[in-house]
């Protein structure tokens, strides 16, 4: 059975830093990409990033670039989101995901999800 758990979610200040982790196992952990999508209350599921299983490649939003970092634990199956100087447009429910096929920005090409952890950063 495929599993995503994600963790470490919470509620922050301005400029503050989290890190999100996300579990995977079962047939994810074929998968060709480990994701990050968040949504934002009322608006649709946008991409954060994203990295290669094998390749280490990674793809970053406009949005976060130059603040998040993706990384994975090949031993703890397991991807992370380093967020750093947090803003209040950051606030959003942060979903992992797991692509068979792609490293993609695309959330199409994915076909696992985890049930996703919040995020709230206070002004």
């Amino acid at each position: 059975q495929v599993q995503l758990v994600e963790s470490g979610g919470g509620f922050v200040q301005i400029g503050d830093s989290l890190r999100l982790s996300c579990e995977v196992s079962g047939e994810a952990l074929m998968s060709s990409g480990w994701g990050w999508f968040r949504q934002a209350p009322g608006k649709g599921r946008v991409f954060v990033a994203v990295i290669g299983l094998v390749s280490g490649r990674t793809i970053y939003g406009d949005s976060v670039k130059g603040r998040f970092t993706i990384s994975r634990d090949a031993a703890k199956n397991t991807v992370y989101l380093q967020m750093n100087n947090l803003n209040p447009e950051d606030t959003a429910v942060y979903y992992c995901a797991a692509s068979r096929d792609r490293v993609s920005s695309n959330a199409a090409w994915y076909d696992w999800w985890g049930q996703g952890t919040q995020v709230t950063v206070s002004s």
